[in-house]
C-alpha cells in the first residue's frame, strides 16, 4: 500500500528522520530551502524556511533541536520560532562549488556525512565522520554525489553510495569505529535509475531509493534484490522507518528538473509517501555532541 502523506511538491525532498517522542517525521527540501514536519497524530504539516540549502537534520542525544548541514556549514539548528542556525564548522572551504549531502548518526553518536559538487559533475565529494567534539575526519574521497549512509544492525558494516557512479559501496567497520576497506555492494543498471538515500531494517535488509527508477528496493546483505515497491513518481530520493512500531517506511521524492509534461504525468512528484514494507526498522542514531 502506498499512502500520500504530504502531496506538496518539494523541489528536492530528502533526509527523512523519525522522532519517536514527537510521533513525527521531519524531512528537508534541499533546493526549496525548507524543513518539514509531519505529525502522525493529526496529520498536520509544518514548514520552516531556511536561509540556505538545508541538506540534513539529525536529532541530538542530550539536547533539543538538531545538528544540521546547511550549505557547507555544520551546526546546531535551534527549533525556536523562527528556527536559528548556530554554525560550528565549515566543510571543504577550499571547494566553493561543493555542498553537504546526506548524513546519518551511528550507535556511538558520530555523524557520517557526504559532500558533493553541487553541479553533479566533478568527483570532488568525500565521506566524513564527525565526532561528538565536532572534530571532522575524512574517510573516503572521489565521489560525484555522495549519498545515503546506512549501517547494518550490528554496526559492523557501513553502506555508502556514489549516485553518479550508480554504485553502493560496503565498508567494514573496526571495533574502534574506523573503516577497514571498501567493496562494491550493488551496482545499478541504467534501467534502475540511480541509487539515492537508503536505510536498513532489523533483518539487515538494505532499502534503497531509485532516483529515476520510481521505486524502493530491498537488498539482502549479500546484495540479492529481494523485493521492490513501485511509487507514482520517478525521482525517489530517500527512505526511513518510523511509526510507533517502526513498521512504516517513509519515502521522499523530488520535482526538480522535470519538464512540464513530466510534471503533468507525475502530479505527486515531490510528495512524501508512507509504505507498508512488511518488516521492522531501527530507530535512527542521534548525535552525541
Amino acid at each position: 500500500m502506498v499512502r500520500v502523506l504530504d502531496p506538496a511538491a518539494a523541489l528536492l525532498g530528502e533526509g527523512p528522520v523519525w522522532i519517536a517522542e514527537e510521533n513525527a517525521l521531519y524531512w528537508v527540501d534541499i533546493k526549496g530551502h525548507r524543513l518539514n514536519r509531519y505529525d502522525m497524530t493529526d496529520g498536520a504539516v509544518t514548514r520552516w524556511v531556511m536561509p540556505a540549502q538545508l541538506c540534513w537534520v539529525i536529532a541530538r542525544r542530550h539536547a533539543s533541536g538538531f545538528i544540521a548541514g546547511l550549505g557547507k556549514a555544520i551546526g546546531v539548528l535551534h527549533m525556536s520560532e523562527p528556527p536559528v542556525f548556530e554554525a560550528k564548522l565549515d566543510v571543504e572551504a577550499g571547494l566553493p562549488g561543493n555542498r553537504l549531502n546526506d548524513a546519518k548518526a551511528d550507535d556511538a553518536g558520530n555523524i557520517w556525512l557526504g559532500t558533493m559538487d553541487d553541479t553533479e559533475r566533478r568527483p570532488e565529494g568525500a565521506l566524513y565522520a564527525l565526532g561528538a567534539d565536532f572534530s571532522l575526519r575524512r574517510e573516503d574521497s572521489g565521489y560525484v554525489v555522495a549519498n545515503g549512509p546506512a549501517f547494518s544492525p550490528d554496526g559492523a558494516t557501513l553502506y555508502h553510495t556514489d549516485s553518479a557512479a550508480r554504485t553502493i559501496y560496503r565498508f567494514r567497520r573496526r571495533a574502534d569505529g574506523e573503516l577497514a576497506g571498501r567493496e562494491v555492494f550493488v551496482r545499478f543498471q541504467p534501467e534502475d535509475g540511480y541509487p539515492d538515500g537508503m536505510t536498513v531494517d532489523t533483518q539487515g535488509g538494505v532499502w534503497v531509493a531509485h532516483w529515476g527508477g520510481g521505486r524502493v528496493t530491498r537488498f539482502l546483505p549479500d546484495g540479492t534484490r529481494e523485493r521492490a515497491i513501485e511509487l507514482p513518481v520517478s525521482q525517489v530520493t530517500s527512505c526511513a522507518f518510523g511509526g510507533e512500531r517502526l513498521d512504516r517506511l517513509f519515502v521522499t521524492s523530488a520535482a526538480i528538473g522535470l519538464s512540464a509534461a513530466a510534471l503533468a504525468a507525475e502530479p505527486l512528484a515531490g510528495a512524501l509517501f508512507e509504505l507498508d514494507p512488511g518488516v521492522v526498522g531501527l530507530l535512527p542514531g542521534r548525535f552525541a555532541g
